[in-house]
């Protein structure tokens, strides 16, 4: 559905830039301000060449010069500019400006708005190529006090500072339109920001939305679709269900990662995530207050039919995150690509939780056939960093258990399997609970699907209850107050 907002002028389509920036400039209502550090003014740039913007643009700066950026939006504690609460007061500090100096009364059509944003591009060495990030605070209602915000981060992928420069113009005025008339499809709004952009230009890792409009936006899920659309290969959600940027949670750490489909989490993963913890910080290489433990649902994990089931995403986020835990969403079908990941933030020591299955498939040849060296080049990617591999064990049907001194891979990787072995890169949980290994996240989901009974004890506590509540995986609410 087209959104038409009061003041608009009549446009056939609106596919170019110029465009975009035309039909917001000709709308008499739309007034705001333009304040962009670290890359010049490359945004407003499009609103100036396209005309008609002397009743859009209240002002447009450039805060350039970190003195003067300190004394108009305040001094940084950390003294670092390129930085999320940094935008947030850019927006709030431009916004309270223009309600101060425009009367309300003689202007009451007039909706408000403030672009920003805070960027370093790339340096002369090329060592780092660059990020930032880019938000609007807006109205679509001049009578709303609140009002609406998209801010999000974005990494440069160009090896040059001025397309560097003219891709975070496109960014800025694409999100500014979406803003303003894509508000109503936030799915779509996020494709459109990369209208005229390639992706191998830009990556969007973090967005989120809030505000009146947004009121019924869940960021988890637009989180997701930046996975699902390729704009980024992981997102991250802290303990209370917000986005977070990976760069940020992972800087400088000792990582864990269990990786698993948490469908649903139940009393073996935790068991796995306890247990490997306790043996990880106590390694002489792992600092216990720099130790961040991850659990990643992998988005191969998260096709049921082929198709992405979001509202079962949701459900298994909601859970870990409920039992404060930090949930990372990555399309890194291989382990190494994860390891990969996590090495662009930390040289630290990391450590990969897992059962034994999960192992096995590491040895399996044909996921590496696309890889020039083949299975050898990854596990150089793999365990040439300083990671290690905890190994939960599995129960057989004749009760017996497979640990790593008895699992079985193919047979031509058996001396490769050894020599990760022998060289401690692969170590036994042996402090588990016994009593969990007989605990199946599929057979939990088959009960809950059946209404049997039991299911309850073979997950963590106040899980089930989550899912009962909110009805989760198919639960039955009646029928299970019923049973009980």
């Amino acid at each position: 559905m087209e959104i038409t907002l009061k003041g608009d002028k009549e446009f056939e389509n609106i596919p170019s830039l110029k465009d975009k920036a035309l039909r917001i400039n000709l709308n008499e209502n739309i007034y705001g301000t333009f304040a962009e550090i670290g890359a010049g003014q490359e945004t407003v740039r499009h609103f100036f060449r396209a005309g008609g913007a002397s009743g859009t643009i209240a002002k447009a700066m450039s805060a350039y010069d970190k003195d003067f950026s300190d004394a108009i939006y305040g001094i940084e504690n950390d003294r670092r500019y390129v930085t999320e609460a940094r935008l947030r007061k850019m927006l709030s500090h431009e916004i309270n400006l223009i309600e101060e100096r425009i009367d309300r009364e003689k202007n009451p059509n007039k909706m408000f708005f403030s672009f920003a944003n805070t960027v370093a591009t790339i340096d002369f060495a090329k060592k780092y190529k660059g990020h930032g990030w880019v938000g609007i605070k807006y109205q679509i209602d001049p009578t709303e006090k609140e009002y609406n915000e998209i801010v999000l981060h974005l990494r440069f992928k160009e090896n040059d500072a001025r397309l560097q420069q003219e891709t975070l113009g496109m960014l800025g005025t694409n999100l500014i339109y979406g803003a303003f008339y894509k508000y109503n499809e936030p799915r779509k709004l996020l494709r459109y920001l990369y209208d005229h952009l390639d992706k191998d230009q830009l990556e969007i890792d973090t967005i989120n939305f809030s505000g009146p409009v947004f009121k019924d936006v869940d960021n988890r899920l637009m989180s997701l679709q930046l996975v699902k659309n390729g704009m980024t290969d992981a997102v991250m959600f802290a303990p209370d269900g917000n986005n977070v940027l990976p760069a940020r949670v992972l800087y400088k750490k000792n990582i864990l990662a269990l990786r698993g489909s948490f469908r649903p989490v139940t009393k073996v993963n935790m068991d796995m995530y306890q247990k490997s913890l306790d043996m990880f910080i106590k390694e002489n290489k792992v600092d216990e207050d720099k130790t961040q433990v991850i659990f990643e649902i992998t988005l191969s994990n998260l096709r049921a039919e082929g198709e992405i089931d979001e509202q079962d995403f949701m459900d298994r986020a909601r859970l870990l995150c409920s039992l404060g835990q930090t949930v990372l969403i990555s399309n890194f079908q291989e382990y190494y690509k994860l390891v990969e990941y996590f090495s662009q933030y930390t040289k630290s020591r990391m450590g990969l939780a897992m059962g034994v299955n999960n192992l096995v498939d590491i040895f399996d040849e044909k996921y590496y056939r696309h890889l020039s060296g083949g299975i050898l080049e990854a596990f150089g990617k793999l365990f040439f960093k300083d990671l290690r591999v905890y190994l939960y064990p599995m129960r057989d049907e004749d009760g017996s258990l497979t640990t790593s001194d008895n699992l079985k891979v193919h047979p031509r990787m058996k001396e490769l399997y050894k020599f990760f072995k022998y060289n401690g890169k692969v170590v036994d949980i042996t402090d588990y609970d016994p009593k969990t290994l007989d605990v199946f996240s599929r057979r939990v989901l088959k009960m809950i699907a059946s209404g049997e009974e039991g299911w309850q004890q073979m997950l963590p506590e106040g899980v089930s209850k989550l899912i009962t509540e909110k009805s989760l995986f198919g639960c039955e609410t009646e029928e299970i107050h019923h049973n009980n």
